[in-house]
């Protein structure tokens, strides 16, 4: 067995949605979610400091936590560190997030869909490339959206359902527009809106019928709870899954919310630390082998 927590970063909230998939998955599994506000967004920055950035925050939570592996819960950090980040790190199984245009190609109708990102996803030659591997026949709208990064990021946890389900709305119409009949979220912040992308993706009638609305939330928890399996790094004997193919249901184990940077948390950080069941604290609070320690005297 092994106790070490699954590391879990992202620039922000984007991630907490996965985090919390896992958990509910896996309950017996300690968690760190750390969310990098000192270098919030990810999404405009040059691949070249996104590697450093990326590399850097694993370092150092790395000295402090000692995660028995790390998932990169940012679709663009992933498409451009997640490699350098396992060569810089090779004793830690990574796990990336990828963009769900395997499940959107090969559902599309219409051979057509839409991906939705920030500008270093959707300008990634990795969108073309899972499409041509598993639809070539199939086109693609992308539309890079950093304000709505920015929007669920501040705004969000204060927006009311109709502002919420305006701006959502507003892309799955551009989407419409352009033919697309699938449209995957490519950016983690995004599914703090996915009720409201499925709502607007809606049919209108056989003329205007259903998009499919895309993500990997599942399938990043599967490959987290293999990756655990073969490397029989879990906290307890058992998998994810009850004999009879039902989840568990016991309260998940302990968590940190971990934020980085100087500026101090705040309510809304800390609500959503509550939310997601996660202790709040700040990187800088916490020293090199601190919390090994308190794991060692009393367990999270």
């Amino acid at each position: 067995m092994d106790k070490r927590p699954v590391l879990f970063f992202d620039s922000g909230a984007g991630g907490l949605p996965y985090c919390r998939r896992f958990r509910v998955r896996n309950p017996a599994e300690t968690v760190v979610y750390a969310a990098d506000r000192a270098n919030f967004p990810y999404g405009s920055k040059e691949r070249e400091e996104l590697i450093r950035l990326c590399t850097s925050l694993v370092s150092r939570i790395a000295e402090i936590f000692d995660p028995k592996l790390a998932a990169v819960v940012c679709n663009t950090a992933s498409v451009s560190a997640l490699e350098a980040l396992r060569k810089s790190f090779p004793g830690i199984p990574f796990v990336g997030t990828v963009p769900a245009v395997k499940p959107a190609v090969l559902a599309s109708r219409k051979r057509h869909i839409g991906v939705l990102g920030t500008s270093r996803t959707i300008g990634d030659p990795c969108i073309a490339e899972l499409a041509a591997r598993y639809g070539p026949d199939c086109a693609i709208t992308g539309i890079a959206a950093p304000e709505l990064v920015d929007f669920v990021e501040r705004r969000c946890d204060r927006a009311d359902r109709e502002e919420r389900r305006s701006v959502a709305a507003s892309y799955i119409e551009k989407f419409r527009a352009a033919g697309a009949d699938s449209v995957v979220l490519g950016c983690t912040h995004f599914l703090f809106l996915l009720d409201e992308f499925k709502a607007a993706a809606g049919g209108r009638g056989p003329a205007e019928p259903a998009l499919g609305i895309y993500d990997s939330v599942e399938g990043v928890s599967r490959r987290i709870e293999a990756l655990l399996d073969e490397g029989d790094l879990r906290a307890e004997t058992g998998t994810a899954e009850t004999a009879g193919g039902g989840l568990r249901r016991e309260t998940p184990s302990g968590g940190i919310l971990l934020i980085s940077g100087s500026a101090p948390s705040g309510a809304v950080w800390q609500k959503r630390a509550e939310a997601f069941g996660l202790e709040l604290r700040r990187l800088a609070d916490i020293g090199p082998g601190e919390y090994r320690k308190t794991q060692a005297a009393v367990p999270l």
